[in-house]
């Protein structure tokens, strides 16, 4: 294992101590990955070695990979994220809302499935869950609202596309070709038992396992710390041809809020973003990843793709983990150990020269450059304004990533940059070019 720094290593490690004791966790796993490798661990508590091959559930964790097997099929053409449910998956009371809409939580579907409480009771089929409308309890793309159900919709979805279980397809599509043998639906060889410690003393009570059914892809997975390493590296890019790197963009998109706020929280398709930082005048790093619970156990992987890094928690207690111990490893790692990039080297533009510089809508003035990877880039100049990054698109036109501009087409020429109905030129108002907002100069 490539390793650390002894002074970085010894800082994780008094965190990670530190935790453990004021958790009062009966065994915690800790990790930190970096360049596509778990180059710190350690095991604190009752720990069994090698504490990087003992298996820990990892609750929500497994919804990232139950949306990976999604977005397989929509990379086929198989479906498309503006499917309703119903074209795919028949019969429920949701069958209105969209694929997209489910991984992302904007479905308004009920947080739980109905009946007993799926996290400590055996689970059942679809059929056996019998949904009705009061399991629709918000508008569609009303708002966040997350939904254990709605994963349990999805993973159905995969198992029927597919034509088996949505475990088999988790296990052929996803962990196995990313090298993640030791990751189950059920505990297998070497795993941790699950507590509940008591709130007033220093006991411990065993949990309960079993098989979640239809509801297993919301939450079910077992994983070794070098396993969820593994995933760590593919949402830092090493995606092992499991899905594009296109894709795997695609998913940390932050649906329904600002993203260019300092601090927030969301979702995208299958992973939490949150940007980090409690000062808005130094916002911190965005993070991507998903936190993850079930009776006995927490989780915890988040991953920094600025600085190229990951953390990652496993822990046998139903509560009592601070949750953000992951966050504090990756900013212990930035502080110490900071990445150090590639080097500046020169590019060609894209475009020609004379199409960048100033630009301006109506009297507010933007700039266009030309920026790594083959991107064009249109923000404010000097002041605030709407600001998104362009790749390249049919027929010589410009397509927006992100931003305000998301989806939109811009086109170049010498006169004008023509984007969304705005109308951007040279100077402010030219009379030569159409004029923004109906001015007459």
């Amino acid at each position: 294992m490539p390793s650390l720094l002894p002074s970085t290593a010894r800082t994780l490690l008094a965190r990670t101590a530190r935790a453990q004791r004021d958790g009062r966790v009966p065994a915690l796993v800790a990790g930190v990955v970096r360049d596509g490798a778990l180059v710190w661990s350690t095991g604190r508590g009752e720990i069994t070695e090698p504490h990087q091959d003992v298996q820990y559930r990892l609750g929500s964790i497994s919804k990232t990979v139950t949306a990976i097997t999604v977005l397989r099929l929509r990379d086929e053409g198989r479906l498309d994220l503006d499917d309703a449910l119903d074209v795919h998956l028949p019969g429920t009371p949701l069958g209105g809302r969209t694929v997209g809409q489910l991984l992302s939580h904007l479905a308004g579907a009920g947080s739980e499935s109905p009946g007993q409480w799926w996290e400590r009771a055996p689970g059942t089929t679809l059929e056996g869950l019998g949904l009705s409308a009061a399991d629709v309890v918000l508008p569609a793309a009303r708002r966040f609202h997350y939904s254990n159900l709605g994963f349990g919709l999805l993973g159905e979805l995969v198992a029927r596309a597919r034509g088996r279980s949505w475990a088999e397809v988790a296990r052929d599509e996803v962990l196995a070709p990313l090298g993640m043998t030791r990751t189950t639906t059920r505990p297998s060889g070497r795993a941790a038992q699950g507590y509940a410690v008591h709130p007033w003393a220093d006991a411990v009570q065993v949990e309960p396992e079993h098989d979640a059914g239809v509801m297993a892809p919301a939450g079910q997975l077992w994983a070794t710390a070098t396993d969820l390493a593994r995933l760590g590296a593919f949402l830092l890019g090493d995606t092992g041809g499991v899905l594009s790197p296109d894709t795997l963009e695609e998913m940390t998109i932050p649906a329904g809020i600002d993203s260019s706020a300092a601090t927030w929280s969301s979702y995208g398709l299958g992973v939490q973003v949150q940007r980090v930082g409690t000062d808005p005048a130094r916002p911190g790093p965005v993070l991507v990843g998903h936190g993850g619970s079930m009776p006995g156990f927490l989780a915890g992987l988040w991953v920094d793709r600025e600085e190229g890094a990951g953390a990652l928690v496993l822990a046998n207690t139903t509560s009592g983990l601070d949750n953000g111990l992951t966050a504090a490893l990756l900013a212990d790692l930035r502080a110490a150990e900071p990445r150090i990039v590639d080097p500046w080297t020169p590019q060609s533009s894209p475009v020609p020269l004379e199409l960048l510089g100033p630009w301006y809508w109506g009297p507010s003035p933007y700039v266009l450059r030309a920026i790594p990877g083959g991107l064009l880039h249109l923000g404010g100049l000097g002041r605030p304004g709407r600001t998104s990054r362009f790749r390249p698109g049919p027929d010589g036109t410009w397509v927006g990533l992100d931003g305000y501009f998301a989806g939109e087409t811009l086109r170049l020429d010498p006169v004008a940059l023509n984007l969304a109905t705005f109308v951007f030129t040279r100077t402010p108002y030219d009379p030569a070019a159409p004029v923004p907002g109906g001015v007459v100069g």
